[in-house]
């Protein structure tokens, strides 16, 4: 039982690692001893993170913009050239926009679906050579796709491309998994509620009243995004393929 939840001496790769959710898995793989790679467009924002992890482990970050195929492939490459094996693959990066039916414009659906879907379709399809050298029947590789309670129920909010994005990463979840486990590759997902990032600093003002309508009452902090993605990256897991988590403080279940 002591080591079902060890992920210690993996190799992994979050992306969009130096913020929010994607930081605080980060920081959950580097505390526990995994080799970490972060990757984000922002230079500054993301040295700073990985050098606020290196004093707790080994965090390495890496530029990129995943918004691109040119981005996806300049990625791939750089870690390809670095990792000939990859553990573990978090596909976190992703965006939002807001605006009504209306007004919606074709430049916010397709940034936010290049990003939140593409890239994830991509990068993986890039990075397979390297989870496939990783994993082996006892202990596959693994993929972990963030999606989010948005692409379950409805938002409340105007983020129609962000709802979609995320309902597509539930359904390619399910699809990969299915298609890659036996080249002993496993695929699961994570559907967050409310956690404090970058993409939630709109409504942070009303944060506790987010909290006291959740059953949780309390939004999502590190233990829990953290703990679920090693769960899901551990010999614990290896059983599970195809599904996605929610982790939203019983948000959905709330919505009857």
């Amino acid at each position: 039982m002591n080591n079902f939840f060890s992920v210690a001496g993996k190799v992994a790769v979050v992306t969009g690692g130096s913020s929010g959710i994607g930081a605080m898995i980060a920081r959950g793989f580097v505390e526990n001893g995994v080799k970490t790679y972060i990757t984000a467009r922002k230079p500054e924002q993301l040295q700073q993170c990985a050098a606020e992890l290196s004093v707790l482990g080994e965090c390495i970050a890496i530029q990129s913009d995943l918004s691109t195929m040119a981005g996806v492939d300049a990625f791939a490459d750089e870690m390809l050239k670095r990792e000939p094996k990859i553990d573990i693959l978090i596909n976190n990066a992703g965006a939002t926009w807001g605006a009504p039916v209306e007004e919606f414009p074709e430049a916010g659906w397709d940034k936010v679906m290049d990003l939140n879907v593409k890239s994830i379709f991509f990068l993986s399809k890039r990075l397979l050579p390297a989870l496939r050298l990783a994993g082996n029947a006892d202990e596959p590789s693994r993929v972990v796709n963030i999606a989010s309670v948005n692409g379950i129920t409805h938002p409340r909010m105007n983020n129609y491309s962000y709802s979609a994005s995320k309902a597509a990463v539930i359904q390619m979840t399910r699809h990969m998994a299915a298609d890659l486990r036996p080249s002993h590759v496993n695929i699961n997902g994570i559907a967050p509620g409310f956690f404090p990032s970058k993409m939630t600093k709109h409504i942070m003002d009303h944060e506790q009243e987010i909290a006291n309508g959740l059953p949780a009452r309390k939004t999502g902090e590190l233990a829990d995004i953290a703990g679920t993605a090693i769960y899901l990256c551990s010999r614990a897991s290896n059983y599970v393929c195809g599904h996605t988590v929610v982790l939203d403080g019983g948000q959905v279940a709330n919505a009857g």
